[in-house]
């Protein structure tokens, strides 16, 4: 009790509890939804055609991420610093650029799966005539074309409890869809097309409330602003002064500025290129070595494992922010306390729903079809590395809010090379098991190392400051 009180009296964590309990409500009725529409279309399609679905699902969002430059941790990261500053003309040219940015890579994102949809059929999905279904749902990265600058942006601003509200709308939409498909002994392609109607919902959804929001902000003009000048104005108004006062003092170019951001923005992209290609798609390594029916069990698992993001997500969108601000602030001593006390609330959620899913596990399978409990192992397997990581959910916010975004993909580049180089003899061997037995193996390996390495950086500038 005297630890909760203490939880309560904290300002910044009630704040961010706040925040994410707003979302958390959202979003556990989003998955509740998301669960029963991915239980109703395992039950409708079977397990090889169910694991079609997850293929062509996974493949475009592969792709996308593959280009990725995510928006949001650059819009949090350099956009969030610029508002705490009050430099909204800095902030404003940032935004403009990510949301550039990123609809030109969801573009080009859509044309690599046309392009490749054939060599995916035959040699990941092993199902003739599915190109077309790669393309149609590829379609949503074309509606995401701003998904992840819009969430940047909503989380910058305080504002990501939208996000949550918007999700609940898609999911609603889909769940719908998939219903009715199960009813009426719909088709692989009806199926399809509500996750697609759901991709979009969420996607166009997000970009128009951000717009919203970030006009409130900045103001109608904002999208105006020129991406060159807002940072010469601010230098040339702060040289001014110093001018006007008699310091004039030799101070870096300014377009150090682009090049730090530029710096960060590939760093993210190579970091969510490895996350995707060791990690994230999982799915699509199954049905490459095994079979869609293989897949299918792994979505099955994967899907109800999922259930850690329920109350995770909300707090990793709502922390990142918070932690950014800290280290701007310096606020070293703070910020190790409040780390403390979020690590403290996910390990006792965490451990609850892992013991949860040990004792109902198979019931749950169960739910998607008698088939399904086949997949317990694979559930159990993946349940090691997914409590780690949702443990220390801000192991990778943390290392990028001081400024060290190179550090991620070193350890994930590492960890998932070793990662796929045991792939290729243990699963075909041992089956679906061992797919998730490795990706826990990711997780503890990569997230332990950043972990350690984010409070070693820590101490280092508390020392600093002491000295």
């Amino acid at each position: 009790m005297q630890f909760l009180t203490k939880l309560k009296e904290d300002p910044l964590l009630s704040k961010v509890l706040r925040s994410s309990g707003a979302l958390f409500s959202a979003n556990t009725i989003s998955l509740g939804l998301s669960m029963v529409q991915s239980i109703l279309a395992g039950r409708l399609l079977g397990a090889s055609v169910f694991g079609l679905i997850a293929i062509f699902m996974s493949y475009a969002s592969t792709v996308n991420g593959l280009l990725s430059f995510r928006m949001s941790e650059l819009v949090v990261r350099y956009g969030g610093e610029y508002l705490e500053k009050d430099e909204k003309e800095k902030a404003a040219a940032l935004i403009k650029a990510a949301a550039l940015g990123e609809a030109a890579v969801s573009l080009l994102a859509f044309l690599f799966v046309a392009a490749t949809a054939t060599i995916a059929s035959q040699y990941i999905a092993k199902t003739p005539n599915t190109e077309k279904l790669f393309i149609i749902y590829s379609l949503g990265l074309l509606a995401n074309f701003n998904a992840e600058t819009s969430t940047g942006v909503l989380q910058m601003l305080g504002k990501i409890k939208y996000q949550g509200i918007i999700n609940l709308v898609q999911s609603v939409i889909t769940a719908g869809m998939i219903t009715f498909a199960y009813f009426t002994h719909g088709t692989l392609q009806l199926v399809l097309y509500a996750y697609l109607t759901g991709k979009v919902v969420l996607g166009l959804g997000i970009f128009f409330t951000a717009l919203f929001q970030l006009t409130k902000k900045l103001g109608n003009g904002w999208w105006h602003m020129s991406l060159r000048g807002a940072f010469v104005a601010t230098t040339q108004s702060a040289n001014n002064e110093e001018i006007a006062s008699g310091e004039v003092q030799e101070r870096p170019r300014n377009d150090m500025n682009f090049r730090e951001i530029f710096k960060f923005a590939i760093s993210s992209n190579l970091s969510a290129t490895a996350i995707l290609a060791f990690r994230e798609s999982d799915i699509l390594w199954v049905g490459y070595f095994l079979t869609s029916e293989a897949a299918g069990y792994y979505k099955a698992a994967y899907g109800i494992i999922s259930l850690f993001s329920v109350a995770s997500n909300p707090f990793i969108l709502t922390t990142y922010p918070e932690i950014n601000k800290l280290v701007t602030q310096k606020a070293w001593p703070r910020l190790k306390n409040f780390l403390k006390k979020i690590s403290s609330i996910a390990v006792a959620y965490n451990l609850a729903l892992a013991a949860g899913f040990v004792i109902f596990g198979k019931w749950l399978l169960s739910l998607y079809g008698n088939q399904y409990v086949a997949a317990y192992p694979v559930l159990l397997a993946l349940l090691v590395g997914y409590t780690f990581n949702y443990i220390l959910f801000w192991n990778r916010p943390l290392l990028l809010s001081l400024s060290l975004p190179e550090f991620p993909i070193y350890v994930t580049l590492i960890v998932g090379l070793l990662k796929l180089a045991f792939s290729f003899p243990l699963i075909p061997r041992y089956g679906v098991v061992a797919a998730g037995a490795l990706l826990s193996f990711y997780y503890i390996a990569s997230v332990g190392a950043m972990v350690i390495r984010g409070l070693k950086e820590i101490r280092q500038n508390e020392n600093r400051n002491h000295h």
